[in-house]
């Protein structure tokens, strides 16, 4: 937070433009403050909760914040900008070390591994903007949907966007990733990005992809490729370039060459069904891969999609440890400086402990936030992470 604090200081006159009589109380930078303290200390689970913690003689003289009102904190989100947090991100983004890199990659991938995917954030239900089409079991939900590129190296976000949780239109997941394309990237996806159009669009930006697809794909075998022992080792059982989209519309289907990699598993439905259903298709025993990595190894391909993982990971712990499943604001506004909050913590823990955030870590830094562990005692566990890591 000493390190962190300078930078937020930039932050103190945005929303004070209209302010001429000099009456704000909360301003930009205490109120990223008080979220931040907020997201790294699990004893914090309400705005009235974050109140009482500002009345704290000890976090009021070492994080600059006061006293607020819950009126000012919740109407506040209402002039303050967002995307001015963006540019602490890319302050602290300059300094960080890679903790989850994978050396086998490096070696046959000269591209930025890029997970995409999205994750919902639940609303109140008078929320009218964050509504929710009805779901599988015929019940209702009422959310947001963020939207996540996530970096793998690094194990943090590189880019988010919130919007309501229809997965139609401008909400729809392959939509907002396709307006964010970049060049250098190898985007890994799960089944609702199945598509050829985005799939052109990825290789058209300069970009590739490894994505998974249904297993009653229908395709067309151009050339089936042997089968190296390390790729059969790693449970590869199909490796072949295709021709696929062959019902496609005209303009629709692939223009690029595209291969198949399948992968064996284990059969099993998935799981976070309501009313004893379940949430969606399973798989049957295998996993079928699309790519247009023609050179790469099929065994690397495998190894690819199986670290998509690491975005469903920093999902938990965004929600789960940092404490995003509680919303402290319902704003759009709100929702996402907490959003950006969470992400400059998880860089925090970064550059303090070289290593990924864990639930160990932030429950320590609780503990020393609350006076109870001494910085020596924090220090040790560090030292601890850092051992293991090495």
């Amino acid at each position: 937070m000493r390190h962190l604090l300078p930078l937020l200081a930039g932050l103190r006159d945005v929303g004070c433009e209209r302010d001429s009589a000099g009456n704000r109380q909360l301003y930009f930078d205490e109120y990223v403050t008080l979220v931040l303290l907020c997201v790294t200390n699990p004893i914090l689970d309400s705005v009235r909760a974050l109140q009482q913690a500002s009345e704290l003689e000890k976090i009021a003289a070492q994080l600059g914040v006061r006293r607020f009102s819950l009126g000012s904190f919740s109407e506040s989100v209402r002039v303050f900008e967002p995307e001015k947090l963006r540019g602490v991100i890319t302050q602290l983004a300059g300094e960080m070390r890679p903790v989850n890199a994978d050396p086998r990659l490096k070696t046959h991938l000269d591209q930025a591994l890029v997970l995409a995917d999205g994750t919902v954030l639940d609303a109140i239900t008078t929320v009218a903007r964050a509504a929710w089409l009805p779901l599988r079991d015929g019940t209702t939900k009422h959310a947001w949907k963020l939207h996540v590129q996530f970096d793998f190296d690094s194990f943090l976000p590189t880019d988010v966007e919130l919007t309501d949780a229809r997965n139609s239109g401008k909400s729809d997941e392959k939509n907002v990733l396709r307006k964010k394309l970049k060049r250098d990237c190898c985007y890994v996806m799960d089944r609702w990005f199945g598509q050829f159009k985005l799939f052109n669009d990825i290789v058209r930006a300069g970009s590739s992809y490894v994505c998974r697809m249904k297993e009653n794909s229908v395709f067309e075998v151009i050339e089936e490729r042997l089968l190296e022992d390390e790729a059969l080792q790693a449970g590869v059982v199909r490796d072949a370039t295709v021709r696929m989209g062959l019902s496609s519309k005209p303009g629709d289907g692939p223009d690029h060459p595209m291969r198949l990699v399948v992968i064996e598993a284990e059969p099993h439905e998935k799981r976070g069904g309501k009313r004893g259903k379940t949430a969606g298709p399973g798989n049957k025993g295998t996993i079928v891969i699309a790519t247009n990595l023609l050179d790469v190894p099929a065994e690397i391909i495998a190894l690819i999609y199986h670290h998509r993982w690491a975005i469903e990971v920093f999902f938990r712990f965004f929600k789960q440890i940092l404490g995003c499943r509680h919303l402290l604001s319902q704003r759009p506004e709100g929702i996402m400086i907490q959003v950006y909050c969470a992400i400059i913590a998880c860089m925090l823990i970064n550059l303090w402990t070289g290593a990924k955030p864990t639930k160990r870590t932030v429950e320590m830094l609780a503990w020393y936030f609350a006076g109870v562990a001494s910085e020596d005692e924090m220090m040790r566990h560090i030292a601890r992470l850092q051992k293991t890591k090495a």
